[in-house]
């Protein structure tokens, strides 16, 4: 089914789009044969019953940035279930203008390919730089009461916004991470091949959390600001390496993780992975008023903090690169008090950002009707909705 519901933008003026999403085609992604939908930079609400295909269409705007998009689905489960390899391709308006992006899932060598405007991705950051993307779904309503690793994906998702090259240092640590680790379980480990792992470590470990370091401090400025219907956030890093930072320069802490390391090789040997780096960390949220831990909060107030971190980060992002980040809102207004809604409807509306929303009740966008593009979505057919 193919369907194409509204007139091709105008390109934008530079700044008034540019982080949008304008053209979406998908061919065999999901429950989709096949999709053509055009929007504007305004918020586009999708609803419809469980199962119509809402969340698979945000799931394939998030693969328009690095990672494995929302769901981290492996490539194969991105594949229609009637047969064929996915294929989507996206118009991004960008401050420099429109540019074209393809993500497809290559039947030779079994990998998912990107491109920009024709030519092959030479890297993650590139992708990066074309447009940001930061979502929440219902997967993460438990990241504030559950352990830390939820959290550290939030938190290198909101850093990557600002720093392009974020995704490609956290695999870095990542892959030398599993290196070392596969070289201790050897018969007789080779020290000079685990010293150049560790300093790959300790280098990469301390872009990333130098970087974290100041995303939380721009947002924690924002954060002060207030955003208006929601609950006030803190936030703060916790983790070692971030920590050292604080105290040292960059190059001692290189040198003092690198050091750290070494001395745990019998311990990480053992138990596997490695007792120091960043992959250890934790973004501790709180409620500003009180210093209320946000595990102590409310399952209404942990969403609502989620969200006023998400608005703060879309300030953050127009002031620091000229463009706003894609916001993908994967059924939050169900989850919302009528005055909550209204709010977040308001905070994006003002904003500008361009947002996709999901809901089983149009109702509950009421308030952005006529202000939004919205399309009721039924087993993956898109109808304008009014």
């Amino acid at each position: 089914m193919t369907a194409r519901l509204v007139p091709e933008p105008a390109t934008p003026v530079a700044g008034e789009a540019a982080g949008a999403v304008s053209r979406l085609e998908l061919a065999a992604f999901r429950n989709y044969r096949r999709l053509e939908l055009a929007v504007t930079a305004r918020p586009v609400v999708l609803f419809g019953p469980n199962g119509a295909g809402k969340t698979n269409l945000l799931e394939a705007l998030s693969l328009l940035t690095p990672g494995r998009g929302l769901r981290r689905a492996r490539l194969a489960e991105l594949d229609h279930r009637g047969g064929g390899r996915f294929r989507l391709r996206a118009r991004v308006e960008t401050v420099d203008g429109p540019r074209e992006v393809e993500s497809w899932h290559d039947p030779e060598n079994g990998r998912r390919v990107l491109a920009v405007d024709g030519a092959a991705c030479r890297s993650s950051a590139e992708l990066a730089r074309l447009c940001a993307m930061v979502w929440l779904t219902p997967a993460m309503d438990r990241i504030l009461v559950e352990g830390p690793a939820g959290r550290r994906r939030f938190l290198d998702r909101l850093t990557l916004a600002l720093y392009p090259d974020h995704a490609a240092r956290v695999t870095a640590f990542e892959r030398a991470m599993r290196e070392r680790a596969h070289l201790l379980r050897s018969r007789r480990p080779d020290p000079v091949w685990l010293d150049a792992l560790e300093r790959r470590m300790a280098q990469a470990a301390v872009a990333i959390a130098a970087a974290r370091r100041d995303l939380v401090a721009g947002l924690e400025a924002e954060l002060a600001r207030g955003v208006e219907g929601f609950p006030s956030a803190r936030l703060a890093l916790a983790g070692e390496v971030e920590e050292a930072l604080g105290r040292m320069s960059a190059l001692e802490v290189e040198q003092w993780l690198a050091g750290r390391l070494a001395e745990s090789r019998t311990a990480d040997a053992e138990g596997g992975g490695a007792a120091h780096g960043t992959h250890r960390s934790d973004l501790l949220v709180f409620l500003r008023a009180g210093e209320v831990p946000a595990a102590a909060c409310s399952t209404g107030q942990q969403k609502a903090l989620l969200l006023a971190v998400l608005l703060a980060e879309t300030r953050l992002r127009r002031a620091r690169a000229g463009d706003w980040p894609v916001l993908l809102l994967d059924e939050v207004a169900a989850h919302l008090d009528a005055e909550r809604r209204r709010a977040l409807f308001e905070a994006l509306v003002a904003m500008g950002a361009q947002c996709w929303l999901t809901g089983t009740d149009a109702e509950l966008f009421r308030p952005l009707f006529g202000r939004a593009a919205v399309f009721h979505l039924n087993e993956a057919t898109l109808r304008e909705h009014g």
